[in-house]
């Protein structure tokens, strides 16, 4: 790991996470703002994210391609509850030939954290390509093949799509308004 990789990687996750706390403090998720992807400064992801940076995608992604799996990812996941991957569980009621896994329904606030990491980290890696409907365009693409409660899947998706088309600040009043306001 380089010394300059070390610290262009810190200065991606450290912008992340101020993008996020922004967005956060805006529709009054401030223990969420304050403590989002602190993981990410840990040994375990660091070293990864720092060893595999590139600056323009998920340094996990290049890890993966090297090694089959991404160590930092799966202690990431694991840890930060505005990941739908961290609600995976097995389904109790599965019969035989269905998926044993199934999403849990997440709690709306990890919902709207998560809508608030998407935008976020289209706009650390897209800089000025970032429009209000990139968070959209690469959620689609992955979209059906995640495990996700269709419950949370519908919120995520419905913020996604009320940003792409009415922008983050009318997104972000609609969640403070209707979406956040018994959830406090």
């Amino acid at each position: 790991m380089s010394l300059k990789k070390a610290f262009l990687h810190f200065k991606t996750i450290t912008h992340h996470r101020h993008l996020v706390m922004k967005g956060c403090f805006k529709v009054g998720l401030y223990k969420q703002g304050l403590l989002h992807d602190l993981s990410k400064y840990s040994w375990t992801e660091f070293r990864v994210g720092a060893r595999y940076y590139q600056g323009t995608r998920s340094p996990n992604n290049a890890e993966r391609e090297e090694t089959g799996l991404s160590t930092a990812w799966l202690h990431h996941k694991g840890r930060n509850k505005h990941h739908y991957e961290y609600w995976i569980d097995y389904d109790i009621n599965a019969k035989d030939g269905e998926m044993p896994l199934t999403g849990m329904k997440m709690p709306v606030k990890y919902v709207v954290e998560m809508f608030i990491d998407r935008i976020s980290a289209s706009k650390n890696y897209l800089g000025d390509k970032y429009q209000d409907d990139s968070a959209l365009t690469y959620y689609l693409k992955g979209r059906g093949h995640y495990i996700i409660h269709p419950e949370s899947d519908a919120l995520l998706y419905k913020l996604l799509q009320m940003n792409a088309d009415k922008g983050e600040e009318a997104t972000f009043a609609y969640i403070r308004k209707y979406v956040l306001k018994n959830k406090k």
